[in-house]
């Protein structure tokens, strides 16, 4: 029977402190507690485009509630991927965009280079709003901010127990978490071990979700970060060629991956099928398992991380110039992106606080999943977040450079059409177009 809430609020403090780093607690939030002071009285409809789970629609109702001149119009694409090539070909158009457009990290840098073409969102109600860095990556160098931060992606290990169980492993989340170890070698190796005693249950689900989660802890994963910023060829990149390799001899040779490329049918599918056992879970994506795997018992979170920690994804909220409501606009991407809202977006969705405010409450701290079988949430992906120590560099080109390589893993281990060292070279080659 499927859990109904995600999370609920239990007793006891976590500092957090560690996160915060550097950073004030002092703000002053526009309309955050009461959404009826952020907007006016003529009558207003905002379209608010995100994709994958924002955790927004209960706010979107609480926000008309307090407004009734407002109606919120929601576009919801079902991937970042889907969601950028739209924004791309509306931006050529120069017309089309919703009044609100969610943005992924990964393809910010290069929205970075038509930064004029959206509303500068700098104020002094929302300076030291979010975490230094989250503003700094959406910051032009006219120092216009050009989007709102929403969440962060700490990452996690997310696990069914009850297949640990029955491979004969151990199922309690600190053991689990000492069982896994600490680099990725000791992930895959554990992973041998439950392939060879499961039933046909693969270790994780894709290569490239894998891949996702170590090419964020690479510093210059595929560019420079001097003044001079330059991409390093493909053929030359021995990190990326080495994540590639034993990525994907891990999914294919040792057979560890159910083999089914992250937001298609089956993938959706695997999570009701038993398909694998383990994913790496951002706290964005908690609120994606618990939807996909309704009705499903044993998930579970270990708090570790091979490779030490990482984060993976985290969006924004920005406002198209070419909208006909970017005053109103602007006032529901500050309400959404006040602590409160950002909290009651955790609770719904987990997607975790960017809000500097948000991240030091005690709300937040005391947060436990009942889907995940009462797991402390808040309290595991603050520390997941405390042990992120790179920071990595994403010029204007890492997401068509990241899509190269991912393409190739995808030709190999989903589409079963190349085998490594081809996949790779027909990377290496589409990748010389982008220099």
């Amino acid at each position: 029977m499927r859990k109904h809430s995600i999370f609920k609020v239990a007793g006891g403090l976590l500092a957090t402190a560690l996160l915060l780093s550097g950073c004030s607690n002092e703000t002053t939030e526009p309309g955050a507690g009461d959404p009826s002071e952020a907007t006016g009285t003529e009558p207003v409809t905002l379209i608010v485009a995100t994709f994958n789970e924002f955790g927004y629609d209960d706010l979107y109702a609480e926000y008309m509630a307090a407004n009734p001149n407002v109606t919120i119009e929601q576009k919801k694409a079902a991937t970042s991927q889907e969601a950028r090539d739209n924004m791309n070909t509306r931006l050529a158009a120069g017309s089309g965009l919703s009044d609100i457009e969610a943005v992924e990290v990964d393809w910010l840098p290069d929205l970075m280079q038509s930064s004029d073409l959206f509303e500068d969102l700098a104020s002094d109600e929302v300076k030291d709003r979010w975490l230094e860095w989250k503003t700094e990556a959406a910051t032009s160098t006219d120092g216009r901010l050009i989007g709102y931060g929403t969440d962060i992606g700490p990452e996690a290990v997310c696990y069914r127990a009850d297949l640990f169980e029955k491979a004969g492993l151990p199922s309690d989340r600190e053991e689990v978490a000492k069982m896994l170890g600490s680099t990725w070698d000791d992930y895959f190796n554990v992973g041998k071990e439950f392939v060879a005693k499961s039933d046909g249950v693969a270790w994780f689900d894709s290569a490239t979700a894998i891949y996702n989660g170590r090419i964020n802890q690479l510093e210059n994963a595929f560019s420079t970060s001097d003044t001079e910023e330059q991409l390093i060829p493909l053929d030359e990149n021995t990190d990326i060629k080495d994540i590639y390799e034993s990525t994907l001899k891990a999914a294919v040779d040792d057979k560890l991956s159910a083999g089914v490329a992250q937001w298609s049918p089956d993938w959706t599918n695997g999570f009701q099928t038993d398909a694998f056992a383990t994913m790496l879970c951002p706290s964005w994506m908690l609120g994606v398992i618990e939807g996909n795997a309704a009705g499903v018992e044993g998930w579970d979170i270990a708090n570790t991380f091979p490779g030490g920690g990482g984060n993976w994804g985290g969006s924004y909220l920005t406002v198209p110039s070419m909208g006909e409501n970017t005053a109103e606009a602007t006032k529901l991407a500050a309400w959404l992106t006040a602590p409160e809202q950002q909290l009651k977006a955790f609770t719904a969705k987990g997607t975790f606080p960017s809000q500097v405010e948000a991240l030091d409450s005690e709300e937040l701290a005391n947060s436990t999943s009942e889907f995940f079988n009462g797991a402390e949430v808040g309290k595991i992906m603050a520390e997941r977040a405390a042990a992120v120590d790179v920071n990595p560099y994403k010029g204007p080109q890492y997401f068509a450079a990241s899509t190269v390589v991912q393409d190739a893993m995808n030709r190999v281990e989903v589409d079963k059409v190349d085998d490594m060292q081809t996949s790779w070279d027909k990377a290496v080659e589409e990748f010389a177009s982008l220099q």
